[in-house]
């Protein structure tokens, strides 16, 4: 497999892995890792682009979910959403550190949903998946 497909391959899938379809980007990181072509520090960067990138479909999805406000089916009233919003801006925005975990498509969809600023967003998410790659990367190698 070429050079760029197969570091394509890791970024569509770690790209993927972060929105809400059901990919798996370890499997694939693992798997460039063991072959030894790549630096573990572009399988890194490459995973941590996609996958952050993937959160930014989820952030825009809960910038896109508020013009529903005021429909009978959202869960919260305008002046319920404002509170919820001024309370995450304060304490929830640190919930983004998670945004790893299971949960964290849910995290950075109401990221979005509670107008965090994009650059405050990227900067917490990016890190957090940074931080992550680096740690399997770790663990990885040692069962190499």
């Amino acid at each position: 497999m070429g050079e760029a497909a197969a570091l394509g391959g890791l970024f569509l899938v770690a790209f993927g892995a972060a929105t809400i379809l059901p990919f798996q980007s370890e499997i694939v990181f693992a798997a460039l890792q063991a072959g030894g072509l790549y630096s573990v520090a572009t399988l890194v960067i490459v995973a941590s682009i996609g996958n952050t990138l993937g959160s930014v479909v989820n952030y825009a999805m809960g910038r896109g979910a508020e013009r529903y406000k005021g429909s009978r089916w959202f869960p919260a009233n305008e002046e319920q959403l404002a509170r919820a919003q001024r309370w995450y801006s304060k304490y929830g925005v640190w919930t983004l550190l998670l945004s790893w975990a299971p949960l964290g498509d849910a995290i950075t969809l109401i990221a979005g949903l509670m107008k965090t600023p994009l650059w405050l967003f990227v900067a917490l998410v990016g890190f957090a998946k940074t931080v992550r790659y680096i740690a399997f990367a770790a663990i990885t190698a040692g069962f190499l």
